[in-house]
């Protein structure tokens, strides 16, 4: 992918993702996701993990990504918003569905993936164990230090793993293809991206770096690890070929 720097998109028109450069981190790929589906265009603006990214702070208030600038509008860095934000600038088609019970559990498992205590934020814990460097550097940043929820988070990767796939099991009994109602809605892309973290994609269809393969593929050999279900993977793979885009390119 081509990034600009931060300096140069700051009075950039339009929309701008803000991005780490080189890896596929699922929040920017969900990102990512969304707005291809929809077919908005965007700037790629280049973040450094790990570095200061002491301009994209002065600028979003934020040194991580992914965050979308829109316009002179307010940053957008959390998976909600940037999801709002793309429905607004492309209403079709919508990743949302228009029945509030189908809204209502699609935002529920969107955030069960996505969000704090969901399986991206929890398998993250894990990418520190044995590496007590790594552990300080999430502790503050991203809920290292909340001990209890570390010590438990083989399970809760487990139990949201089985969430996700009773609930695709249920839609596919009543004869439908997708996590929500009848069509494509945000947590089929959202799951395409996360499922990295448990499960990684082959090299040519993911082409991430050594030392993130290591740990996305740790989680398996995790004493008390469940691998995902068959179906998860298979619907993984359909969302990716029918809808997004292979290779990754980041």
């Amino acid at each position: 992918m081509e990034y600009i720097e931060v300096e140069d998109a700051i009075d950039l028109p339009g929309l701008r993702l803000v991005l780490t450069a080189g890896v596929p981190g699922p929040w920017g790929e969900a990102a990512k996701g969304v707005l291809d589906v929809k077919g908005i265009e965007y700037t790629p603006v280049r973040q450094v993990a790990a570095a200061p990214n002491e301009a994209l702070l002065d600028w979003t208030g934020r040194d991580n990504a992914p965050v979308a600038m829109y316009a002179d509008e307010r940053p957008r860095s959390g998976w909600a918003e940037i999801l709002f934000l793309a429905e607004r600038l492309a209403p079709s088609p919508s990743l949302v569905p228009s029945d509030p019970r189908e809204r209502a559990l699609m935002l529920g498992l969107c955030h069960e993936i996505c969000g704090e205590q969901g399986l991206g934020w929890t398998r993250r814990l894990l990418m520190g164990i044995g590496d007590p460097g790594e552990r300080g550097t999430l502790a503050w940043k991203y809920g290292g230090g909340e001990t209890a929820a570390v010590e438990t988070a083989v399970a809760r990767v487990n139990e949201l793993l089985e969430l996700l796939e009773e609930q695709l099991r249920a839609q596919r009994a009543a004869g439908r293809r997708y996590f929500v109602g009848e069509s494509l809605t945000a947590p089929d892309i959202y799951w395409a991206a996360f499922s990295n973290m448990v499960a990684p994609l082959p090299p040519e269809l993911s082409p991430m770096p050594d030392f993130m393969r290591r740990i996305f593929t740790s989680f398996a050999a995790m004493p008390g690890a469940a691998a995902p279900d068959p179906l998860l993977i298979e619907h993984r793979d359909f969302v990716l070929e029918r809808h997004l885009t292979l290779p990754q390119d980041f």
